[in-house]
């Protein structure tokens, strides 16, 4: 190992990016690999897409690793993440899809961010799972936040028309694998389904870092 690594890991010490621990190696510890809220397959479907999956819950410490990637500037989470979305892909939705894509963040976002998380996600995810990734989709107006928004019907107008599909011939006749970083309602998944859908996409799956609980209680 090279002098600089050395120096860099007793100055910044690994730890586990769900509860902070340090760590000797790796980026998840033992205890949160064990204890983990599981989620897997979301039951019923989509308005638009016909399975989904995430491998955790949103809540506690995930929500909490989610936030520190997202806002806090710890863009490495997305190793982690990604290497636990591919696996949660390998298990529930294994020969569904032929590309991977993301929901994209708005241009303003993106500035303000700094990057769009879901297409780190995708990227990532894609590249654990082997597959081609492909920029399928452009947020074209920017919306507020689906978080502060109560009612699945609300965040489903919030988003409506918000999306538009490019360079459709990358994707048209295939199944797609979008990706996005936390299901709730499943509103804007669909959106984006709806729009891969009308511009030639066979089917589309989607794939969530964590989802709501709530969301694995829904009936349509």
């Amino acid at each position: 190992m090279k002098l600089s690594r050395r120096l860099y890991d007793l100055l910044f010490p690994p730890k586990c990016v769900f509860c902070r621990k340090r760590l000797d190696e790796g980026d998840i510890c033992p205890d949160c690999l064990r204890d983990m809220p599981r989620c897997g397959k979301i039951r019923g479907r989509g308005e638009f897409f016909s399975q989904a999956a995430a491998p955790l819950y949103y809540e506690f410490k995930v929500r909490d690793a989610m936030l520190r990637y997202k806002f806090g500037g710890k863009r490495g989470h997305v190793v982690p993440f990604a290497r636990l979305m591919a696996q949660c892909a390998g298990e529930e939705l294994s020969g569904l899809y032929d590309v991977v894509t993301w929901v994209p963040v708005s241009r303003k976002r993106r500035r303000k961010r700094g990057f769009d998380q879901s297409e780190l996600l995708a990227r990532r995810t894609a590249e654990n799972l082997g597959v081609p990734v492909v920029p399928a989709l452009r947020k074209k107006r920017h919306t507020g936040a689906n978080s502060g928004l109560d009612t699945r019907e609300a965040r489903a107008a919030n988003v409506l028309g918000a999306f538009e599909t490019v360079d459709a011939e990358r994707f048209r006749g295939k199944r797609v694998l979008l990706i996005d970083d936390v299901y709730t309602t499943g509103a804007t998944l669909s959106e984006c389904s709806r729009m891969l859908l009308m511009a030639g996409a066979e089917d589309v799956v989607c794939l969530t870092f964590a989802a709501a609980r709530k969301a694995n209680k829904r009936k349509d």
